[in-house]
């Protein structure tokens, strides 16, 4: 079976945060895979992933990067297949700096990009993206979504069980 979504990431220093990519996509199903790859100390094997992603069946990437962030757009730059950006919180700048470096890509080579960590809804996305021409999915991925409102549901009659002297509802 055939990767219908990779996650890339740029040092498997990056996997506290991308993990969570994988473990929603386990969860949806989807078949994925998960490497290391570099821009800067590997620069030839980002070029072969991104020009061979297609054929090899990938239909989205998840790029995770931390300070320059050049490795989302190294890729968007190299491939036809979207691309979505998770800035890693790591530097001095807090992710900041990855944040603006997604975001500022030059039209033509673009980069979705999440927050920073967000890893998770990277992939909710990647999912989303993936249903549109999946009908199995998007039943999958609509179950997941309502089972996000009763949870809520659920929390919110929980507050309404607490008591307090000066609580009006």
């Amino acid at each position: 079976m055939s990767p219908l979504v990779s996650i890339i990431m740029g040092s498997t220093s990056d996997l506290p945060v991308m993990e969570k990519a994988a473990q929603f996509l386990d969860e949806m199903a989807v078949p994925f895979e998960i490497n290391a790859i570099s821009a800067h100390r590997t620069p030839a094997a980002v070029e072969e992933f991104s020009r061979t992603a297609r054929e090899r069946g990938v239909r989205v990437i998840i790029a995770g990067a931390g300070m320059a962030a050049a490795l989302p757009g190294v890729i968007a730059a190299q491939t036809t297949l979207p691309v979505i950006g998770v800035p890693v919180k790591g530097s001095a700048l807090d992710g900041v700096d990855a944040v603006l470096s997604m975001l500022q890509m030059p039209p033509g080579i673009p980069v979705a990009t999440v927050a920073i960590n967000g890893a998770l809804n990277a992939a909710i996305l990647a999912v989303q993206m993936l249903a549109l021409s999946d009908a199995d999915l998007h039943s999958r991925f609509a179950a997941y979504k309502e089972g996000l409102a009763k949870k809520i549901e659920k929390a919110n009659h929980e507050l309404a069980e607490i008591k307090y002297q000066h609580k009006t509802n």
